[in-house]
């Protein structure tokens, strides 16, 4: 089975409104990595519409598929979260958020129209906003002698790591992100240079 090399996400935020019999669907799409930027947008979208009747969600984030959640806010079960889940994974992204903020219009749109209702307005903010491809990485986290600075900066140039973090003193230290199709190549790279340390990073 071969392994995957790349992900798909999104890198900007966005937000479109749909309207269905006098209620008002507005859909905040927003690149998250963790639980904790959700939660604050949340938050402040809660703040920013605090007469909205629902704020429903759906985020997933990582690449193992199990790491999401989705969430009604009030509306019948399985008619706003999971819509909006299911246009997340029908484009085959990660490490986003959708929230919709729900006004209601006065008229029940009943279980098919509310179904309709976040899935469309979902998949109109998703349509705003380019899908970026991001390379898979492992993080690792290097040690070696300042004199060895360039020699090691030049691999990860070269392999096209992320630089995540980096203190550079007489004994440097880099956290970078190594693409996993070119793992093996640069770890050996780097553990050919004398005086390299290298330890995966969870």
């Amino acid at each position: 089975m071969k392994i995957a090399e790349y992900y798909y996400t999104i890198d900007q935020a966005s937000s479109e409104e749909f309207k269905d019999r006098g209620s008002k669907f507005i859909a905040y799409a927003l690149p998250i990595t963790d639980s904790v930027i959700f939660k604050k947008h949340l938050q402040s979208l809660k703040k920013e519409h605090p007469k909205a009747v629902h704020h429903c969600f759906a985020y997933r984030i990582g690449l193992n598929n199990d790491n999401f959640r989705v969430n009604d806010d009030g509306e019948p079960p399985g008619t706003a979260g999971k819509p909006i889940l299911g246009q997340i994974d029908s484009r085959n992204l990660t490490n986003i958020s959708v929230i919709v903020v729900r006004y209601f219009g006065g008229t029940l749109l009943g279980v098919p129209g509310l179904i309709n209702a976040y899935k469309t307005a979902t998949a109109l903010v998703l349509q705003t906003i380019p899908v970026i491809q991001k390379q898979i990485e492992k993080v690792y986290l290097i040690q070696f002698d300042y004199t060895r600075l360039n020699d090691v900066m030049q691999i990860l140039k070269q392999g096209n790591c992320t630089i995540i973090k980096q203190d550079m003193q007489l004994f440097c230290e880099i956290i970078c992100g190594i693409p996993i199709n070119k793992l093996e190549r640069i770890i050996d790279q780097l553990t050919n240079l004398h005086g390299i340390e290298l330890k995966a990073v969870d």
